[in-house]
Parts: C-alpha cells; sequence; structure tokens
C-alpha cells in the first residue's frame, strides 16, 4: 500500500509542477484547444492508470480541456501524465484548477445531514461532508455552530483555489464589490462577503498541513 503523503509533501516532490493541491486530493487541467485532442489525452491518462493499477483517478473531459483529479501520494502517476501531455503538446494550466463546495452550517450535523444525503443522492464521506458519486453537482458539507444565527445566511460557497492563486483571487473578489470578513485562518480560508453581506470562503491547503 501507498503510503500517505501530506500536501506540503506533494509540492516538494520533483517533477509535479502541473498539479495543485485541493483539500485531500491533487488536480491539473491541460487545455486542449480542441475535444479529439481532449480524447487522446483521456486515452493516454487511461492506459496510464491501467498500467499503475490505479484504484483513485477523476478526468473530467471537456470541449476544450481536460481536468484530472488524484490522491496525493499518486506522485508517480502525476509526473506520468504530465509527461504524456508534453508528449501530446499539451502544456497544464496550473491557475485553471479549483473545487467548489456548499457549505452549511448546522447546530447538530448528524441531524440535518441524512436529509441532504436522501435528497440529493449523495454518499457520505467522514462525518460531515457528502459527494456526488457521478460528480455532477458541487460537494456538500457541514460546518458546526455553537448558537443560532437567524438574522446571517447559513449557507455558503467554498472555493479551494491553488495556493499560489489565493491573493489574486481574493483580490479581484474585493475588487468587484466584496469586502474581508475575516483572515484569522489564512492561508487555511478567508472569510469574504458580497455587498449584501453573502459569505464564501476561499481556502489553501498552506496552514493545514
Amino acid at each position: 500500500m501507498t503510503v500517505q503523503i501530506t500536501a506540503g509533501q506533494f509540492h516538494a516532490a520533483d517533477g509535479v509542477e502541473d498539479w495543485r493541491c485541493l483539500y485531500h486530493l491533487v488536480s491539473a487541467y491541460f487545455p486542449t484547444g480542441s475535444l479529439a485532442r481532449g480524447i487522446a489525452l483521456v486515452d493516454e491518462i487511461g492506459r496510464l492508470a491501467d498500467d499503475a493499477q490505479q484504484q483513485y483517478l477523476n478526468v473530467d473531459l471537456g470541449h476544450t480541456g481536460v481536468t484530472v483529479f488524484l490522491t496525493m501520494r499518486d506522485v508517480a502517476l502525476a509526473r506520468r501524465i504530465s509527461a504524456a501531455a508534453r508528449d501530446l503538446g499539451i502544456p497544464a494550466d496550473p491557475t485553471a484548477v479549483q473545487v467548489i463546495n456548499v457549505t452549511l452550517d448546522a447546530l447538530i450535523g448528524a441531524d440535518v445531514l441524512p436529509f441532504w444525503q436522501a435528497l440529493l443522492g449523495y454518499r457520505q464521506i467522514g462525518e460531515d461532508y457528502l459527494a456526488d458519486p457521478a460528480r455532477r453537482g458541487l460537494g456538500r458539507g457541514l460546518q458546526p455552530m455553537d448558537t443560532p444565527r437567524p438574522h446571517r445566511n447559513r449557507m455558503h460557497l467554498d472555493v479551494a483555489v491553488p495556493h499560489d492563486q489565493a491573493e489574486a483571487r481574493i483580490a479581484a473578489a474585493l475588487a468587484a464589490g466584496g469586502h474581508l470578513v475575516s483572515d484569522v485562518n489564512a492561508p487555511a480560508w478567508w472569510v469574504l462577503a458580497d455587498a449584501e453581506g453573502n459569505e464564501a470562503c476561499v481556502a489553501t491547503w498552506v496552514g493545514r498541513q
């Protein structure tokens, strides 16, 4: 069994410059410019994954690009996928990856999680997270709160971005009319809000591991 590693250890490895850690996964985006080139890359990724007897791999094929998700321990496969993309003349764009979750504040998570699981048809991961098994929709998480917050929106977006893109993303949101609510947990996450107080978090792996 491959030993688990941290996000910091992954980024310190050689040959993974195309990849960025987002929560517990790593991701790379390869802009192909056409569906045909994307299919060629996906075919090669499939061959590499079969050779590696890969247990976890998610590939999203779009008309103009391919997004790949692996676990942090898959350093060797990440290197091989990057090399295959380069051989096909498809450079990666590390700035283009992200993961978006919808997060709900809950007093007692165990009381509300079954409702959302049944409603969405998702599967539970850990104690407070639901994921779409077919990757059709956003993940849904629960965030504990100590007391009811009747005057605050209890649902918000969590946007995980590459650690080297967080400041630019935050600056763009602030320039677009938002404001900073809290940076007490930065660089793990910042809390922002729009002009009417609707909140969202920008998250990175830095400060978590």
